[in-house]
């Protein structure tokens, strides 16, 4: 059983609020999630309501072999104690590198 952190969507149409939770891998996106660690608010202006992660539990969970989804990673390399654990997932040079090629 393949594990991710990813984001679970729910909120109003056009006034998104993200989950963030551990699933399986193949479970839809909006389904069946084993634990909810967290929330992204991404309307809100930019504060400390905007995200909010429990970085304990993320750790927890990325211990035992459940991935952050890019988005996911992106998230947590703003909070100062994951940075160093979603380094290796996040890549803010990713896209810049494909658009390049093409």
């Amino acid at each position: 059983m393949s594990l991710k952190i990813r984001l679970s969507r729910g909120g109003k149409k056009s006034q998104p609020c993200y989950r963030i939770v551990v699933a399986n891998s193949t479970s839809p996106r909006d389904g069946k999630f084993i634990e909810n660690i967290g929330y992204y608010h991404p309307t809100l202006p930019d504060t400390g309501k905007r995200l909010s992660l429990d970085s304990e539990r993320f750790l927890y969970w990325f211990k035992i072999g459940a991935r952050p989804t890019d988005r996911v990673a992106r998230l947590a390399h703003k909070t100062s104690e994951l940075k160093a654990v979603v380094s290796e997932f996040f890549n803010p040079q990713k896209n810049k590198k494909s658009k390049e090629s093409n």
